[in-house]
């Protein structure tokens, strides 16, 4: 790899892996918040709010995950 490049590399590749950290940690929070919602919930309404939260968060973090390997797709890329 070019050794200008390694730099962008390197701080693309940090953010990423930050991000990913970040969403992952919230989004596991987030989870079981909702399950949690959904399981002490007694309305109809609440529970499929509940459901439709916990297909966000999961569809959100499976996005996190793939914007990662696009992420290490595209830097390997590079020409070496």
């Amino acid at each position: 790899m070019d050794p200008a490049i390694t730099p962008v590399v390197d701080l693309i590749t940090t953010w990423t892996r930050i991000g990913q950290a970040l969403v992952g940690s919230i989004g596991a929070l987030a989870f079981v918040m909702a399950f949690l919602w959904k399981m002490t919930s007694v309305d109809s309404r609440s529970i499929t709010q509940a459901k439709q939260w916990i297909q966000r968060i999961v569809v959100g973090t499976i996005g996190v995950e793939m914007a990662g390997a696009l992420v290490q797709v595209l830097t390997g890329s590079i020409h070496h």
